[in-house]
């Protein structure tokens, strides 16, 4: 059955439970709408739920992973990584190192 088909037919069983809920529980016209409405609004959202979880499945095939390639490739950022933190830590060691001497350059014109 096409996933149209199905919705189709869902919505109507919808439709047909909400009519006999609606005149088991409502006791005016307003009651009987508003119940079948949304009773046939939640087979409807519902079918849409269940065909997308069909098709989700059935659709997932097998495909080729490169492992080898996406293992080079992490190690390369691995790498690149590693050498942008040695380079930031670096900086702040220079940047420390100049904030002491500034402080201290301070310190000595303070006197």
């Amino acid at each position: 059955m096409l996933g149209e088909n199905f919705v189709y037919f869902f919505t109507v069983q919808g439709f047909f439970v909400g009519i006999i809920f609606g005149i088991l529980k409502s006791f005016d016209a307003e009651g009987l709408l508003t119940y079948t409405f949304f009773i046939t609004a939640f087979f409807y959202l519902f079918s849409h739920i269940i065909i997308a979880f069909y098709f989700r499945t059935i659709d997932a095939r097998a495909s080729y992973f490169p492992k080898n390639l996406h293992e080079k490739e992490l190690d390369m950022f691995v790498k690149e990584i590693n050498q942008r933190e040695k380079l930031i830590d670096s900086a702040c060691k220079i940047t420390d190192f100049a904030m002491k001497v500034n402080a201290q350059d301070k310190h000595k014109s303070a006197i």
